[in-house]
This record gives C-alpha cells, sequence and structure tokens, in this order.
C-alpha cells in the first residue's frame, strides 16, 4: 500500500514528525517498507503560461516560444514535441536550480537566445514521463510557485502489509490506525446520499449468492469523459502508483484507495439486458482490459450481462464492456465477495490487479453503498451526468458475522506481563471502531467492526491492545516455573546417539523434502495410493512420503551426477501411510551407501560396498541400545528391494525395519549405474534398549569348540544359532559364525555353516567330559530340527 502522506493528514494529523510517524507505523505492525519524496529538490520553477511559438530558423524541431510568467514575457527555445500556445507548463526562470544541481542560465541554442525552460515531469523528478512538456491545467494560476501548486513537499509512504490487514489498504483505515495510535481526531469525509434524475435502472441476479452476498449498481446517465480528471486526484493517484487513465477509471481507483472498496465502471451499451453474477461456464472466453483473452473456468465467479461475461469479478473488467472515449453512459458497480471464492484466482489466469490484492485480503461488507454514493458524487463533479437509483441485491444469510468477543483482564496480564486499567482497555479498543461493554469486574464484551474482519478471538482482541500500548513498552519479565531435570533412562538410545553413531561409520546426515513426486511414489510403493496435498508447492511435490528412501535416493543421484562415486547419507524424520482417516505419522531412521567401502587410498583396495557392509551399519545401530539379543533378520520382500537381497528386521516378532540392495528394475528407472543398498527402521524400535546388568568376571579358563555343520541351504543360519544357545547350556558365553561354504566337496543342496563356541564357568574350570557332552547335545539337537550333520 502507497500513500501520499499530505492525504493522510487531510484525514488526520497528528502533531508529529514524518521520522516520527513512520518509526510508530512500524511499530504497530504496518511496517514502512519505502518513504520517497513526490518530487526532486528544485527552486524558482512557476507555472508559466505558452503565449506563442514560432520554427526556429534553424533546426527543425526546436520552436521559439513566448512564455509568461504572469507579470513578464520570456523568449525560451524549447523542443518538446507538445509544446503549443495556450499551454501552461513549469517554467524553470533565470537562477532556478533543478534536481542534479542543474542551474538554469541564459544561453542560445543554435544562435537563437533562451531565458529559461520548459520543464517535464522527468526532469523535475516528478515521474519517468519524459514524452514531453508537464501540461497543467488551464486554470493553473500563472506565477505561482510549482511546488505550491502542486503540493510537492510531500512524501509517498509504502506499507508492507500483513495479509490479515487489508483493512489498512485504504486512506480511511491508515486514518483509523494513526487517530488509535496518537487519539487525534480523524475527519471522516461527508458521504450524503445522491438523489436519483431519473428512474432507469439494469436488473441484477445473483445466481451465486455465497460467493457474491452482496451486489449493487447505478446507471448513471450522459457523462462527459472527454473532461480531464484534475489534478489534485491525479497528484493522488500517482502518488499512490497508480497511473491516471481518464476520469470514470481514476474515481473508482481514487474511491478504491480513498474507502478500501474496488469498483468497476462499465459502458452501459455494452450490458445486453440486466447483470448476472454467476459462475463461469468452463472454457467460456472473454477478452480482460489488457488484452489478454482467457478461458475461463467453471470455479470463477463473474460478473455477466444475459449474453456474455463481462468480467471477472473482483479481478479485472472485460475489454468490449470497458469505458472508452466513445461511452456516454456508465453502469457503476460496487460488490462484496467472499475472500474464499476469490482466493487465488487472479494468480491463476497469470494476474495481479489492486482489485483482486484487496478483495483476497477481505473488504468491508458494509462498504459499498458508501463507495457508490462517494464515486457517484464525484462523477457528477467532474465529468457530470445524470444518476439512476441504486439497485442491490442482498443476501444477508451469506454476508460475514463476527459473534461477541468476551475479553477478560486476566488473560490480558497473562499474555501481556502486563495490569490494564480498565479505562485504557475501553479507551484502547474504543479508538479502533470496536463497540466495548463492561460484562462485570474484569471482563468486556466486544464486537468487531464490519472492517475488522481480522478480529474474531480474545487473542486478536489482546493482539490490539498490545500494538497501540506500544510492544516497546511491554515490561521484560523472565518465566517464572519450577524446572527440575527431566530423569533420562539408561535403557533408551537417544536419536543425537545414533546420529552421532552413524557419521562416525562414514555417514552424513541428509535432510529432504516430506513431499515427493507421486511417480517416485509409485516407484517405490507400487499399487499404493499417495495422501496428496490440496495445495501443492509445485507437481512434483504433491504427495508425503511413505518411506525416507526417495528422498534419499534423490540426494544419492545428485551426488553421482557430480562426480562423486562414493555416499553414505542417512536421514530421520516422519512418514506417512494411508489417508486423512487413520493416517499414521510414524518416525523413521534411514540410510544409504554406494560406492567404495573405503575412502581411496594406497594402503587398501578399491573393493565396493556390499549388502553385509550395510548389515553391519544396521546391527551397530541396534546393539547401541543394548538389547542386541532382541532383533533377528529373515528373508523378506519389499516392492524397492532385490527379491535376492532383502532382509526383514524384526524384534521380538514384531517388524521394524528392512534392508537390501535396491530393486534392478527400479535402479534401472532411476538410471543408477552402481549397486545402491538402504536400510529403513522404525526409531521407536531402535531407541528402546535394555539396562545393562553388572555381571562379576569369571577368572578361570575358557573353552572353545570349533564345529563345521552341514544344512539344506534353504536353512536360515539365525534358526541354527538359535538352536545351538538353547542347547548350549548357561555357561555359553560366545558363539560365532564365522564361516559359510558351499561348492567343491560338499552336497550341492547343502552348505556348510562354521561355528565358534565358548564356555567360561563363573566359579569353576571346566573339564573335557562336560564341554564334550554338551557339544554332543548340541549335535543332536541339530539333526532332529534340520537333519544336520557334521562336515567331516
Amino acid at each position: 500500500m502507497k500513500f501520499s502522506e499530505q492525504w493522510l493528514r487531510s484525514w488526520v494529523n497528528p502533531q508529529v514528525s514524518r521520522d516520527e510517524l513512520v518509526a510508530r507505523l512500524s511499530m504497530v505492525g504496518l511496517e514502512v517498507d519505502s518513504v520517497s519524496p513526490v518530487a526532486g529538490v528544485f527552486s524558482g520553477v512557476v507555472v508559466g503560461e505558452v503565449l506563442s511559438t514560432e520554427q526556429h530558423p534553424d533546426a527543425d524541431k526546436l520552436r521559439v516560444c513566448q512564455v509568461s510568467d504572469g507579470q513578464t514575457q520570456f523568449q525560451v527555445v524549447c523542443g518538446a514535441p507538445n509544446v503549443r500556445p495556450g499551454l501552461k507548463v513549469p517554467f524553470a526562470m533565470i537562477g532556478a536550480e533543478l534536481p542534479g544541481d542543474f542551474k538554469i542560465k541564459k544561453a542560445k541554442l543554435r544562435g537563437v537566445e533562451s531565458n529559461g525552460m520548459l520543464c517535464s515531469a522527468s526532469e523535475l523528478q516528478i515521474s519517468d514521463d519524459d514524452s514531453g512538456l508537464l501540461e497543467l491545467p488551464v486554470d493553473a494560476p500563472v506565477g505561482e510557485d510549482i511546488r505550491a501548486y502542486l503540493n510537492l513537499d510531500d512524501a509517498s509512504i509504502e506499507l508492507g502489509l500483513t495479509p490479515n490487514r487489508g483493512d489498512c489498504l485504504s486512506l480511511v483505515g491508515l486514518a483509523r490506525e494513526v487517530g488509535a495510535i496518537y487519539g487525534a481526531t480523524v475527519t471522516p469525509i461527508a458521504i450524503e446520499p445522491v438523489s436519483p434524475a431519473h428512474d432507469e435502472i439494469r436488473p441484477v441476479d445473483v445466481l451465486a449468492p455465497k460467493a457474491c452476498p452482496r451486489y449493487l449498481g447505478r446507471v448513471i446517465r450522459n457523462v462527459d469523459l472527454s473532461r480531464p480528471t484534475p489534478t489534485w486526484m491525479v497528484e493522488r493517484l500517482r502518488r499512490s502508483d497508480i497511473r491516471s487513465i481518464d476520469a470514470a477509471v481514476d474515481i473508482t481507483n481514487y474511491v478504491m484507495l480513498e474507502l478500501g472498496q474496488p469498483m468497476h465502471a462499465f459502458d452501459l451499451a455494452e450490458i445486453n439486458g440486466g447483470i448476472r453474477v454467476r459462475m463461469a461456464e468452463e472454457g467460456e472466453k472473454l477478452v480482460l482490459l489488457d488484452g489478454q483473452e482467457v478461458a475461463l473456468r467453471a470455479d470463477t465467479l463473474v460478473i455477466a450481462d444475459y449474453q456474455r461475461a463481462l468480467a471477472i469479478a473482483g479481478v479485472m473488467g472485460g475489454e468490449h464492456s470497458g469505458v472508452s472515449a466513445k461511452t456516454r453512459d456508465l453502469f457503476l458497480e460496487s460488490a462484496f465477495f467472499d475472500t474464499i471464492a476469490l482466493a487465488g484466482k487472479a494468480r491463476s489466469y497469470g494476474l495481479h490487479t489492486d482489485s483482486s490484492h484487496r478483495f483476497e485480503r477481505g473488504v468491508d461488507s458494509q462498504l459499498a453503498r458508501r463507495a457508490m454514493e462517494r464515486a457517484t458524487a464525484l462523477i457528477l463533479d467532474i465529468v457530470g451526468g445524470e444518476p439512476g437509483p441504486i439497485i442491490e441485491a442482498v443476501s444477508e444469510a451469506d454476508l460475514p458475522r463476527v459473534p461477541a468477543i468476551t475479553l477478560r483482564a486476566e488473560r490480558i496480564s497473562q499474555m501481556l506481563g502486563l495490569e490494564l486499567d480498565a479505562g485504557d482497555v475501553e479507551r484502547l479498543l474504543s479508538a479502533l471502531g470496536l463497540g466495548i461493554s463492561s460484562a462485570g469486574s474484569g471482563v468486556w464484551q466486544v464486537e468487531a467492526p464490519s472492517h475488522r474482519f481480522d478480529i474474531s478471538l480474545e487473542i486478536d482482541l489482546i493482539e490490539e491492545l498490545g500494538r497501540l500500548y506500544g510492544y516497546n513498552r511491554l515490561p521484560v519479565r523472565y518465566p517464572q516455573a519450577r524446572l527440575a531435570p527431566k530423569a533420562r533412562s539408561e535403557a533408551r538410545a537417544e536419536l543425537p546417539a545414533l546420529r552421532r553413531l552413524l557419521v562416525a561409520r562414514g555417514y552424513q546426515e541428509a535432510i529432504t523434502y516430506s513431499f515427493i513426486d507421486p511417480r517416485l511414489f509409485e516407484q517405490f510403493n507400487p499399487g499404493v495410493e499417495p495422501l496428496m496435498l490440496a495445495n501443492p508447492i509445485s507437481a512434483d511435490m504433491a504427495a508425503m512420503r511413505s518411506s525416507l528412501w526417495p528422498g534419499l535416493v534423490k540426494a544419492v543421484l545428485h551426488n553421482l551426477n557430480r562426480q562423486q562415486s562414493r555416499v553414505r547419507l542417512f536421514e530421520s524424520g516422519l512418514r506417512f501411510v494411508g489417508q486423512l482417516e487413520g493416517l499414521k505419522q510414524e518416525a523413521m531412521l534411514a540410510g544409504v551407501i554406494t560406492g567404495g567401502r573405503l575412502p581411496e587410498a594406497w594402503a587398501h583396495g578399491r573393493e565396493n560396498v556390499d549388502f553385509y557392509d550395510l548389515k553391519a551399519d544396521v546391527e551397530a545401530l541396534l546393539g547401541y541400545a543394548g538389547d542386541t539379543a532382541a532383533f533377528s533378520f529373515h528373508p523378506g520382500e519389499h516392492p524397492a528391494l532385490h527379491p535376492g537381497q532383502t532382509a526383514r528386521i524384526e524384534r521380538d516378532g514384531r517388524l521394524v525395519g528392512f534392508l537390501g540392495a535396491i530393486h534392478p528394475q527400479l535402479a534401472t528407472e532411476l538410471d543408477l549405474i552402481q549397486p545402491l543398498y538402504l536400510f529403513e527402521l522404525v526409531l521407536a524400535e531402535v531407541v528402546q534398549g535394555r539396562l545393562p546388568q553388572f555381571r562379576e568376571l569369571s577368572r578361570f579358563p575358557e573353552v572353545r569348540r570349533d564345529l563345521a555343520i552341514l544344512v539344506d541351504r534353504n536353512v536360515e543360519a539365525n534358526a541354527v544359532l538359535a538352536s545351538i544357545r538353547e542347547a548350549a547350556g548357561e555357561w555359553l558365553t560366545d558363539l560365532r559364525l564365522f564361516d559359510v561354504y558351499h561348492g567343491k566337496g560338499i552336497d550341492p543342496h547343502r552348505k556348510s555353516l562354521a561355528v565358534g563356541l565358548t564356555w567360561q564357568h563363573p566359579s569353576r574350570t571346566l573339564n573335557d567330559d562336560e564341554v564334550n557332552t554338551t557339544t554332543q547335545n548340541i549335535l543332536t539337537s541339530l539333526e532332529e530340527r534340520f537333519n544336520a550333520t557334521l562336515r567331516k
């Protein structure tokens, strides 16, 4: 929002400097982005009148002009294309100083004396227009200082308003704020109803009342659009960053800036029948005022007549129904459109207008009639005309309603840390136009006015009190609470510790988006319906991830494409399984590895990682909390993993994760050129461990036996080891699988598992008979369960 300081001070004029006003506006949440003068620094420039012009004898593009300052006549050589007799323009006299330290002196141009200079808007740094002289109104007083005549000792102030403060996108809204800040009197503009001069109306049918609860229209006959817009209005528009077009458009823009109500003027001759406010037909065409033709969608609200669409409601009018130099009769529109119905519509057509900017943030639902009367009065004053009666279509049930809000002094003190007097509370809120009445000791009932559509909760009122009282005046208090340290369980391995463990094993932590490409989701989870975002950042970030793998694999590909062939990444975060009904959000820990087993160096080979490198890292994670025995690995299946290199990870029979090589088909689809291994674990299962128990170390020697056992190739080594533990007795201290062999010398349908068993008694030395008996029990158990035999 950009506005003229002088215009604001015509509404409310606190006795403070510009700098103080700007600082206070920022402190109450209306952040000032810039303050810029409306013209350059110059002096000695007056309103001049061109009395006559003659062709320069030696230059085709120059004119020799006779210019009056009201007392004396001067000869001035000018090359502007629009110089002509009778024109009133800025005249820089001898001795004048223009922006850029340029001083006007007597000069000769092509041999002809020139006593001064006629100025364009750009030469005075009023605007960027350098197409010709700045033309002043015919009634401009000759000889008056141009700075005083155009009120150029002014500044344009630009605010960066937050979306909830749509009420401050107008001078009346800003005046209310400034009046409340300083307790200054706000002088509103008197708006009186304009009496109709004829009975002509155009019928209005609102076919979409939820999107347009209120629509007003008025016919104005016999306007004269050849009349120029007054200089004071053109200047106020310019200083608000709006270009003057013609009187009708300028007036609607002016009322929008002044009151905050966007309006539109149609050429009455282009309206067939009456007005219909309806939803567009799918594919319906409309040529907009900027010349762009759009194909409308069925969810777009339009203003139409009985034959075709005239405008996109609240965004932009159509070219064929717009006001032009031929227009003689107007149909003036003022409406209230629902914020939700218009949200994002302008952007979806590649548009952004002052009107859409306001309607998307909210417009006063009770303002349309006042704005209509104000615009009508301005039109009659500037371009004449004969107004008809106002026709209004309204759906009261669809207009916004804000219930009364209960405000408690106790809650104010709690949120602001400040005890405000009841009088101060009532004074501050009343200054904003809120209706407030006492409902008991320290309790008030507050009603927000229609222009403060952002106030609906008690906390909103407390925010207003804090703003107006001054955030910088609020006391600084430290929180008071009993902050007892939280007990930490020694049986848990917290996530930061697991992160440090993975970093120590050569991994780097990655953070990827929770939303991924739906196609990538399908590749990792074929046949599963993803949870889709209603309003995604982009089309390739529209699905919520059900695994951390897609983001990590994408990061790996990013590195591989940049010649980083050895990659180890991990990530912790949420996965999202299911739809909104019954959605499961679960914290996961995942990792990927590819490339060399060790960094390149002279001391070792260049072997690539394999399945068991990743399994070792996962086992280190699972064992960090001290409960390794609770986890087990089993052959598994996962659509994203290799059918023969996939392991299910279970804890006491519960599935807690997967690890394995990426599926070859998926690797081909992703253009992955080297083996990649992945794991993913349910974090809650990994962090929960077992509290270590002290056991006194035995002073007696260990006894070890190595066994090579032949079993069928489809028998799991884990099952064999579990059976050995069960039969090995309580004194078994270590069991290791140190070799797996199948090939020459044994049955091709069987494999050899070499295991090492270690026993140690806590209070005596074990003898050979005890160990041999236990070993025989183990072999008997294995033979019964797995048809195992001892390898000879």
